[in-house]
């Protein structure tokens, strides 16, 4: 009887230990992947696919349950099931079987991702850890770039000529290291202002908006600093507070400070000069840095002591109206950028800030040229490359149409636009769901998601795991979240127990 009984008693304790290990590697595995150039590469994602699914089995064994109860949820993870099933069948008719059966591949990992996270993120404990474990991972990435140019006779990286001396280390691709760097801003702006968190925990993400901030600027990824902005109009409207808000403003001057005070010294923005001259700008870099995170940490302590949770009044519509401002700044954009002189080379470093410049606009008409010649299956995974090299109107060469949504259109079709329509659908429903019923655990995610999807029509994040499966996991906690019980009655800026 005892022997039983003890075995009765170890079984949760096994189920406990299963599922913390579970959430560990989910959270650290972005991390991971960004020092094996973003997880771009095939062996890479073999190796993600392979652990992501086992912790499928984990999930499992540890909640019993991994499929969410509500209808968005099932949604979300059918439709991306099934769009990866769909990448897969295009091999089929592809003209490059191969690439095909890789896109396939990389999205069955995202597909595992977002399992993995709806069901592994249930419990309070784990949801609390999520948003700091992943702002933590994407300091440490930001972190080593910039180290590379703040201390120059130290660490030597690898540098491309095609980066122009952007920031690409250690993803290896300067626009993805914008991303990231936008996530982690957003996520730390969060933080910062969310009154449920400790003070210690408040004033560290205070203080580490200065060094992604400074990220976002290297990278000089003009797609990165809109999203990173649609972000922030999202996290204002999804927690409207006075503390977010005065921590938002505080996030804000302490990643501008830093990218001014970095601007003038052209060894830290551009890698330009002799190695001496830029190991002297990166220690004053460095030490203007430091400065400026210890002064944001005394601003974070003293917003903590100060603000209480207080509402802010905003206008009825207040969501329609951001995401009308988030529309409206993207299409403005396009439309002024397409009008710029395409005969002039690009501009090289941070001259790229004053132009809109670019092209993305070739790639998008090859994508639209690929979409009418097979409007309902696409042209199969991996065909857009095969097009851009009989249809490019610019020199260069490019494996991706710089557009999930466009890429979708032309590689997959009607088919593959509505599955992918239906998981951004879905993780929108859920999360507004989840803000119903957590509305202190959503705004993060939630604006965070904003972040990568405003920067999913730009570029090809998705083809980088280091910063997609931040966005998964994100997703499948505010799955999570919206599978909770809601409470009797809640005020949107209590803390969660």
């Amino acid at each position: 009887m005892s022997t039983t009984a003890s075995r009765t008693s170890a079984a949760p304790l096994l189920r406990r230990a299963l599922l913390y290990a579970g959430c560990a590697v989910l959270l650290a595995g972005p991390t991971a992947l960004a020092f094996f150039s973003g997880g771009f590469f095939d062996t890479a994602q073999v190796w993600a696919g392979l652990v992501i699914w086992a912790l499928v089995a984990v999930a499992m064994l540890a909640g019993g349950r991994p499929v969410p109860r509500r209808r968005a949820g099932r949604v979300a993870i059918g439709s991306l099931l099934g769009l990866a099933l769909w990448t897969l069948l295009s091999i089929t008719w592809a003209p490059i079987a191969g690439s095909a059966y890789d896109a396939g591949q990389l999205v069955m990992l995202y597909g595992g991702g977002l399992i993995t996270a709806a069901a592994l993120l249930r419990t309070v404990p784990v949801q609390r850890a999520v948003e700091p474990s992943l702002a933590a991972g994407v300091l440490i990435v930001t972190g080593y770039g910039i180290a590379g140019r703040l201390l120059p006779g130290v660490l030597h990286f690898t540098r491309s000529i095609s980066a122009q001396g952007r920031l690409e280390q250690p993803l290896t691709y300067w626009n993805a290291m914008g991303e990231l760097a936008a996530l982690g801003f957003v996520l730390t702006a969060r933080l910062a202002g969310d009154p449920s968190r400790p003070r210690a925990m408040r004033a560290a993400a205070a203080a580490a908006c200065a060094p992604l901030g400074l990220g976002v600027f290297l990278s000089v990824s003009r797609g990165a600093l809109f999203a990173c902005g649609a972000g922030l109009v999202a996290l204002i409207v999804l927690a409207p507070a006075r503390a977010q808000l005065h921590s938002l403003l505080l996030a804000l001057a302490a990643g501008a400070v830093a990218s001014i005070a970095a601007a003038p010294f052209t060894g830290v923005t551009s890698l330009g000069g002799s190695l001496s001259s830029r190991e002297r700008q990166g220690v004053i870099v460095l030490v203007l840095l430091a400065a400026i995170s210890a002064a944001a940490v005394l601003a974070g302590l003293a917003l903590a002591r100060r603000d209480h949770g207080e509402l802010l009044t905003l206008p009825r519509r207040a969501p329609l109206i951001a995401l009308g401002v988030v529309c409206l700044g993207f299409a403005a954009a396009v439309v002024l950028g397409s009008k710029e002189s395409s005969t002039q080379p690009l501009a090289s470093g941070t001259a790229r800030y004053e132009t809109l410049q670019s092209n993305r606009y070739a790639y998008w008409r090859v994508a639209l040229t690929a979409f009418a010649a097979e409007p309902i299956r696409g042209v199969g995974a991996g065909g857009w490359a095969v097009y851009w090299l009989r249809d490019r109107s610019v020199s260069e060469g490019a494996q991706d149409a710089h557009s999930l949504e466009l890429q979708t259109l032309a590689e997959l079709g009607l088919v593959g636009a509505a599955l992918l329509a239906a998981l951004l659908g879905a993780v929108a429903v859920a999360a507004r769901t989840a803000d119903r019923i957590a509305p202190a655990m959503a705004a993060g995610p939630a604006a965070a998601c904003v972040t990568y999807i405003a920067h999913s029509p730009l570029d090809w994040d998705w083809q980088m795991p280091a910063v997609t499966l931040i966005a998964i996991v994100l997703a499948g906690l505010l799955l999570a979240l919206a599978d909770r019980d809601p409470p009797a009655t809640f005020a949107r800026a209590d803390p969660v127990p």
